[in-house]
């Protein structure tokens, strides 16, 4: 088994980012009314609010991005608010259509490029699981992702949630760590060690419960 992944540059991260986030936007295109307004896995935020979210990542720039968090006080919580509330007077026809025209652009926040490849694929499934429905996402993004988010410390804090336990991912050739084991999907890995409970039952090993106080 793999215990880590090769660091890929922006210039192997972009075409990725671009590819899953095509796939999210097909899924999207899908929805009835009613599905768009769906609590997502996010908390206190329906499939359109994530889908909003999404946009802003895609259009901001890291100047917009500084005068913006300096507005919200450096609140994370409170900047990704504002950007949801922005696309709150919209349609869901309109927030679909400013999905996929911003969704290969190259624009985005400060901060390492795999963050928003992670971004993808998480709020992706944020959105899909709900719903019951599948985004395909190619092995070699789900190895990046639970790479990357397995070694994050601040907002995704998987650092933290994985420490002392091995994680087993059974459908890419990958695990990491060291300790009980918590295997399942890649995907599943990824969302429970960034905080996502409805993941966990999808999870199994020695380490589940110790994840499970962790989430």
């Amino acid at each position: 088994m793999s215990t880590t992944a090769k660091a890929l540059s922006a210039t192997e991260l972009w075409p990725l980012i671009h590819e899953h986030r095509e796939k999210v936007g097909a899924m999207l295109g899908t929805l009835t009314e009613e599905e768009w307004n769906t609590a997502s896995l996010c908390g206190g935020w329906r499939v359109r609010d994530v889908a909003g979210h999404c946009v802003e990542t895609h259009t901001i720039t890291p100047g917009q991005f500084f005068g913006r968090f300096l507005s919200s006080g450096f609140r994370f919580d409170a900047f990704n608010q504002k950007g949801v509330d922005r696309h709150a007077g919209q349609s869901t026809a309109e927030v679909l259509r400013q999905y996929r025209d911003t969704m290969n652009r190259t624009t985005s926040p400060p901060g390492p490029k795999s963050t928003w490849l992670a971004e993808a694929v998480i709020h992706g499934e944020d959105m899909a699981r709900p719903l019951g429905k599948h985004v395909e996402t190619a092995p070699g993004t789900l190895l990046a992702v639970v790479d990357f988010a397995r070694q994050t410390s601040p907002l995704l804090h998987g650092k933290q949630r994985s420490a002392g336990l091995k994680l087993h991912a059974t459908d890419i050739d990958w695990s990491a760590g060291d300790g009980p084991e918590v295997s399942g999907s890649a995907a599943s890995l990824i969302l429970a060690i960034t905080g996502r409970k409805a993941a966990l039952g999808d999870l199994s090993g020695e380490g589940l419960e110790t994840l499970r106080s962790r989430v």
